[in-house]
């Protein structure tokens, strides 16, 4: 649900600033159905939910699904998005995320092991 209300914002914000172009790659692949499909939207976040659908059809919108490891920033970013209460932006790269970014400008690979 918090992915989900991640989504709902971020596709408000872009709506805000007039961006006509949106990709959103997302951990969840049964959120990319829900943005593909409005009636999968949960009934508490409905409203919103069809809005935001609405938003994004009338954008070039792409919403596609990436495992955690295949952006390890982004997870660090929804991460810390989950601790603050306001909209943030930064002008540098967020300490918290600084060594994944550099692995990913490294090209080098990311793996997650479970045991």
């Amino acid at each position: 649900m918090a992915e989900l209300c991640g989504v709902i914002r971020a596709i408000e914000i872009a709506d805000s600033k007039n961006w006509n172009n949106l990709w959103l790659e997302i951990h969840s692949s049964l959120l990319v159905l829900v943005l593909k499909s409005s009636a999968l939207v949960p009934w508490s976040l409905s409203n919103r939910g069809m809005n935001c659908v609405r938003l994004a059809r009338n954008r070039n919108f792409l919403a596609s699904h990436v495992y955690r490891e295949g952006n390890q920033c982004t997870d660090g970013l929804a991460n810390i998005g989950l601790t603050i209460d306001r909209l943030t932006i930064w002008y540098d790269t967020p300490p918290q995320i600084l060594s994944c970014f550099v692995d990913n400008r490294l090209d080098k690979p990311s793996y997650r092991f479970v045991i």
